[in-house]
């Protein structure tokens, strides 16, 4: 037996060759055995499917109401009369489900409806691509900053909040409305508290002072489509008779819910933290911190995110 183990490895003990042969000739086998005992798993592959399906139709859902389910459906649970909490929490981690933050989607964001508007939207942006006259597409949005938006994420040893200094009072908000086209940031105003029509006709004034000078006027130049979203005052009688007031300029509304649409909702992200980066502690200060912020973005980074919401068009119009 020694010798016989030793030309298969030396190491082998004799003892289990010995034990090789005695199953071999009792047993007519040399595998081993599958391993066995304990308790068999409660759920088949398609019965976990079907509870993970449970999640994926409704992602707020207890595990009590998984465990009801699981016991009254007599067609896909036949075999289960009782199940643990516990044992179906550990069937949604073996199939990678985790209890998340929940993100609240209004209801009407996708419906047929929204899709409708947007498909529209799309043609219609198409038609004006399509005219012989050029014309221009301008985004305009307005967003509000306050002195106590700070990142929300940050780094500290083991045991450690991770802390920033903000100013104890929030102050009012400041509302910066901008402009971007392909030229980049064209024209921007920031103003103390909200923005209503009245500020948005001096804001245009000045948009088209900025584009159409006295010597540039004429049947060669591009007409400019405003592009932005529905909130209230965008749709004021006030503004509308800015546009009729100047035909080079148009409106266009973006359909509700689509601010992915609006390339210039981008460039509001980036303007934020490029001003948030600068910790302004006081209303001038984060004024300042704003116009040398928009410094920052260059014309390159507007004409790609423009790109960026085109190619959403794009794919709106072949689905």
């Amino acid at each position: 037996m020694t010798e016989a183990g030793r030309r298969v490895q030396p190491n082998l003990s004799r003892f289990t060759v010995a034990s090789v042969i005695r199953t071999f000739r009792d047993e007519n086998r040399i595998e081993r055995l599958p391993p066995r005992g304990g308790r068999g798993l409660t759920f088949t592959a398609e019965q976990e499917t079907a509870i993970v399906n449970m999640v994926l139709a409704n992602n707020v859902i207890r595990l009590r109401e998984i465990q009801n389910r699981v016991i009254e459906d007599n067609i896909i649970f036949p075999n289960i009369h009782t199940v643990s909490l516990s044992t179906i929490d550990r069937v949604l981690k073996r199939n990678h489900v985790r209890m998340k933050q929940v993100y609240q989607v209004p209801f009407e964001r996708n419906s047929d409806r929204v899709k409708e508007l947007r498909y529209q939207y799309v043609q219609r942006v198409l038609e004006l691509d399509a005219n012989a006259a050029p014309q221009e597409y301008l985004f305009v949005d307005e967003a509000g900053f306050n002195l106590t938006k700070t990142r929300r994420r940050g780094r500290n040893i083991i045991g450690h909040r991770a802390t920033v200094d903000v100013p104890g009072q929030r102050g009012g908000n400041i509302t910066m409305c901008a402009a971007i086209g392909q030229q980049g940031v064209i024209h921007h105003h920031a103003h103390l508290g909200p923005y209503n029509a009245a500020l948005l006709i001096a804001f245009f004034d000045s948009l088209h002072n900025i584009l159409i000078t006295p010597q540039e006027e004429g049947p060669e130049q591009p007409n400019y489509v405003i592009i932005w979203d529905n909130v209230s005052f965008h749709r004021a009688a006030l503004v509308q008779d800015w546009f009729i007031a100047h035909p080079r300029f148009s409106g266009l509304f973006l359909p509700p819910y689509s601010p992915f649409l609006n390339p210039i909702e981008e460039l509001f992200s980036a303007w934020r933290w490029k001003v948030y980066d600068r910790n302004p502690h006081e209303r001038m200060t984060l004024l300042q911190a704003m116009e040398e912020a928009c410094g920052d973005i260059h014309a390159d980074a507007c004409q790609g995110w423009i790109r960026h919401a085109r190619r959403r068009k794009h794919c709106m119009r072949c689905g």
